[in-house]
């Protein structure tokens, strides 16, 4: 393809849609899907490890074991403050092809560490913080995708590509735990280690949970050079990007999508510790996929439904049936160590996912159509100019918003172990989390979603 930067981007124009920009920003899209699904399984690749690491010799604590899966999300959320504003700065192709090559060194040093149970802590924690580059990619990946598309299309697409791209999480806790059991890459990926728990006994390759993805790093990045577009009229610098946040709405989306995303991302890296503490019967690694995996459908699902009915009045159904699967969760647990149901905390949990999903669909549904509508009331005498104008804010209120919520990946996980530490379970957290949905409940009713809102969406 001779053409990288194109010069001439219009979907708002029908014509120019059907002709060439469709085909254009398909592409780019299906591109783009698999770089943020690999992203996203670097992103939690912690989340597998720590429940294997005292397993095969690394003697940590149990809240030493919380931070390191929640670090990612902490370096994750901080990168993607920056990474919202790289694509119009960078352009979307070589930005996409730089972020996912930065893949490889967690990936790869990861591969080494885990083979050496006297690496240190400080090891590990660095690489745990070397994670977030997996992180930071989502919201660069989204702003890039919200230029390809014409508003009647933005929730659908940012929703696969979000969605497929969430699926990471769910595909790296599946292919982990199977990896690991068989020495892929032989004599070149290190000697096994053994792997003890009470009175079973056996052989493991948990260097595989890093190697495993280098290869497709690499095509991935070769893809993104080879086969993705810049667009010229997508350029800005971060100080002409930097007056979102004189914007209200863009604080007001960072706190619904702390709610939904934050949930999802917190969710995904807590759910494994979190079933092996309060069922320590169960095999984690059996269900901890479930929960990212239902996530991840359900975005798609939720940008489509609410380009269809409003992603307001979406995202406000799903909150308060995250309400009501918390309390379902509450129910489930055992209390004093004693009784609770695995069932009841699975269906539970895996509601939560789906709706999650649902929320960051919708959520990402409403920002372009906030901005478009208030671009429209400031300069009504030119719908091009306002258009222009509601795309470069929308995109960098996507990055930024994604940073903001992913900082759930890392709090999330944190109430869990303080909840813990302070009153012996995790009710106090589940309680905190049903109170804050509250408050999202109210922020996107009276902004967003009643008779009279601001911005009706």
């Amino acid at each position: 393809m001779a053409e990288y930067v194109l010069k001439r981007w219009e979907p708002e124009n029908t014509d120019f849609w059907q002709s060439t920009g469709k085909a254009v920003a398909r592409r780019n899209l299906w591109i783009s899907i698999p770089a943020l699904l690999l992203a996203f399984a670097i992103w939690v690749l912690w989340s597998i490890l720590v429940v294997n690491l005292p397993n095969i010799g690394f003697n940590y604590s149990q809240n030493q074991l919380f931070w390191l899966a929640a670090l990612p999300s902490l370096s994750g959320a901080t990168l993607r403050i920056f990474y919202s504003f790289m694509v119009p700065v960078f352009g979307g192709r070589r930005w996409t092809a730089l972020s996912t090559a930065t893949l490889l060194i967690p990936a790869i040093g990861i591969g080494y560490a885990v083979q050496d149970a006297s690496t240190s802590y400080t090891t590990m924690l660095v690489l745990a913080l070397l994670c977030g580059f997996g992180g930071g990619n989502f919201s660069s990946s989204m702003a890039n995708i919200s230029f390809f598309f014409p508003k009647a299309e933005k929730g659908t697409a940012l929703g696969l590509n979000a969605g497929l791209g969430n699926l990471g999480v769910s595909v790296m806790q599946f292919i982990v735990p199977l990896v690991m059991t068989v020495g892929v890459f032989g004599a070149l990926g290190g000697e096994g280690q053994t792997w003890i728990k009470g009175d079973v006994s056996k052989m493991v390759w948990l260097q595989n949970a890093g190697f495993i993805w280098v290869p497709f790093i690499v095509l991935s990045t070769l893809a993104s050079w080879f086969g993705m577009n810049d667009i010229a009229d997508a350029k800005a610098s971060f100080s002409d990007q930097a007056v979102i946040f004189r914007r209200k709405h863009n604080w007001l989306m960072c706190w619904l999508y702390v709610g939904t995303f934050g949930s999802f991302i917190g969710f995904s890296a807590g759910f494994p510790l979190l079933i092996k503490g309060q069922f320590p019967d169960v095999d984690p690694t059996r269900f901890a996929f479930l929960g990212p995996l239902v996530g991840a459908l359900a975005r798609p699902l939720g940008g489509w439904i609410s380009d269809k009915l409003g992603g307001a009045r979406v995202t406000q159904w799903t909150f308060v049936l995250m309400i009501v699967a918390v309390f379902g969760v509450l129910a489930a647990l055992p209390q004093h160590g004693a009784g609770g149901s695995f069932s009841l905390f699975l269906g539970s949990f895996l509601a939560l996912f789906a709706l999650t999903g649902v929320g960051n669909g919708s959520t990402f549904m409403q920002v372009p159509v906030i901005f478009q509508t208030f671009h429209e009331r400031r300069t009504p005498s030119s719908v091009t100019a306002a258009r222009a104008e509601a795309t470069k804010e929308s995109a960098a209120v996507l990055g930024f918003s994604a940073a903001v919520g992913a900082y759930g990946g890392f709090f999330i996980p944190k109430s869990f172990g303080t909840s813990i530490a302070m009153t012996g379970g995790v009710d106090a957290a589940l309680y905190a989390f049903i109170g804050f949905y509250l408050s999202c409940l109210l922020v996107n009713w009276w902004y967003y979603a009643r008779r009279n809102a601001d911005v009706p969406c």
